[in-house]
């Protein structure tokens, strides 16, 4: 096979690869939903930034006047690469109908159209909005020929970064299936990372906003000065050019002629990763290990329920990865977990109740409830058999929730005592804890029954079925608002901010009733959406 050959099938393949990406969109309305929500969001920032880079464009005189390029100029390259190796742990490890690709074309055409493919997505995801943002900065600087020498700038940067992230994403493909344990250690040391910048982020805003650090020193410290002089090269033929200097060669000749290599050294890899045979030490010990969890202990054992509950809590043990949505929470609890540290003054018996309830109800309802018919699909077949109606299983689930919640809303205000909390208001806490995990977990279940996801997709190796982004989305803001207001109210009625008039319980009422309504209604439905998936 030659390069031109496999060039002309790989393109092919990238072709018909987005196509089906484009199918899969507009065949499922779900997804067009989650689409416009996206744009909408997304399209606001961009409106606001078209006038910022036609500013730009008019204001300045020199490369040096673009605020940012040397942390840019870093971080892009960086962030491309991890972002073309997450993808291909995620997505593009191996192509549709693998089989048939694999025995027609050679491999390095199939690395050459899944790369093309993803190229495509993320420049109809990305390159949208940042065309626009060149054209408007283009614009305003008075002259087209940004256009085309950005152009050649970003090609072999991309090209590179695409190359390279997915040979490195191949290797840790066949590293996962060679050491399953590192895999593990990696989920758990990816997410221990996650909050770690989450809150490094929280403590480096508050130190450059106390002057302890200053921003210039930041930027200095992340900017590797040839990546600045190639990005710099966008600006030749322009008012804003400036002479190229031998490093801008330098990285523009490492980045063509690192294509090609990547481009072999990934096509070795996936040879190995395609046409490899799984160890038989993965094998086996999947096959002989012990079957631990299978005894229901007493609490679960009471009922069928029970016990449908305790199969979802040791699969949870088993596949923590199945439940790598619940990260989501740490993006929204960093900005505002380290304010209220900080100007909690002391009073962490309080914090930690009012975290333990907050806790306890997001995983609650996140961790069994938003998607309970795309987890149960695999074993529906069997579920259909087993003569289990569909209130049995939407109480498992539910029971499932509650046992991960509770340990958390009735164990951090019984903590809080130790840290100086009345025992009177720990009770109070953990009252409040037990309630809303009970409502979260109900209404979480007909949230995801309402907005199902069927696909699995391939996530550090393993394939799993996540709940939407949307799902998440709306779930975090009714239970956080929710609980939030709970909290609020029992803090100030316990420490006698709020008088209990008549006033006030009719609003407490009209609030319990509301809470108490949404989230039945919610299960009633959960359970109504099994019973008619099992009719069809």
């Amino acid at each position: 096979m030659t390069l031109r050959r496999d060039a002309r099938h790989g393109l092919r393949i990238a072709r018909a690869e987005f196509r089906r990406s484009l199918r899969a969109y507009s065949r499922d309305w779900r997804r067009l939903v989650g689409l416009g929500v996206s744009v909408l969001f997304f399209g606001g920032y961009l409106l606001f930034s078209l006038p910022a880079a036609f500013v730009l464009g008019r204001t300045a005189r020199s490369v040096e006047a673009i605020p940012f390029l040397g942390p840019a100029g870093t971080l892009l390259p960086l962030g491309l690469v991890g972002i073309a190796t997450f993808r291909t742990l995620e997505r593009i490890g191996s192509a549709e109908g693998e089989a048939l690709l694999l025995t027609t074309v050679h491999p390095r055409a199939v690395v050459i159209g899944l790369i093309g493919a993803e190229l495509g997505r993320l420049a109809a995801w990305f390159g949208v909005p940042i065309a626009a943002l060149v054209i408007a900065f283009a614009v305003g600087l008075g002259t087209p020929v940004v256009l085309l020498t950005a152009a050649l700038v970003a090609i072999p940067l991309l090209a590179w970064s695409a190359v390279w992230g997915y040979a490195v994403g191949l290797a840790l493909l066949r590293v996962f299936r060679w050491l399953p344990t590192f895999r593990r250690v990696l989920k758990v040391l990816g997410v221990a990372a996650l909050i770690a910048v989450v809150l490094g982020s929280q403590a480096v805003g508050q130190l450059l906003a106390e002057g302890s650090i200053s921003v210039g020193g930041v930027l200095a410290a992340i900017t590797v000065g040839p990546l600045t002089e190639y990005v710099a090269l966008a600006a030749l033929g322009t008012p804003l050019q400036r002479p190229p200097t031998l490093a801008a060669v330098a990285v523009f000749v490492g980045l063509v002629a690192a294509v090609p290599i990547g481009l072999a050294v990934a096509t070795r890899q996936a040879s190995a990763l395609w046409f490899g045979d799984v160890p038989a030490d993965g094998v086996t010990s999947q096959a002989t290990g012990r079957e631990g969890g299978l005894s229901v202990p007493r609490p679960f054992a009471a009922a069928k329920s029970g016990r449908i509950a305790w199969r979802h809590l040791v699969r949870a043990v088993r596949k923590p990865q199945e439940f790598s949505h619940l990260v989501m929470v740490v993006f929204f609890l960093g900005p505002i977990g380290t304010t209220a540290v900080q100007g909690s003054s002391g009073a962490l018996g309080p914090l930690a109740a009012g975290v333990g309830v907050g806790l306890g109800a997001y995983l609650a309802g996140g961790t069994f409830g938003l998607n309970p018919l795309g987890d149960d699909r695999p074993q529906f077949p069997l579920l259909l058999l087993s003569g289990t109606d569909a209130t049995t299983l939407v109480r498992g689930r539910l029971a499932a929730g509650v046992a991960l919640g509770l340990p958390f809303a009735l164990g951090l205000p019984a903590v809080g005592v130790a840290l100086g909390l009345r025992p009177v208001r720990a009770v109070a806490f953990g009252a409040l804890g037990a309630g809303s995990v009970l409502a979260a977990a109900a209404f979480a279940l007909g949230l995801g029954a309402a907005y199902p996801i069927y696909e699995e997709r391939e996530f550090w190796g393993t394939e799993t079925v996540v709940p939407s982004t949307l799902v998440m989305l709306v779930y975090l803001a009714v239970v956080g608002i929710g609980t939030a207001i709970a909290l609020i109210g029992t803090w100030f009625l316990l420490t006698g901010g709020l008088v209990p008039t008549p006033v006030f319980g009719v609003v407490a009422g009209i609030y319990l009733l509301f809470t108490a309504g949404v989230s039945y209604g919610s299960y009633r439905y959960a359970i109504r959406r099994y019973r008619n998936y099992h009719l069809e």
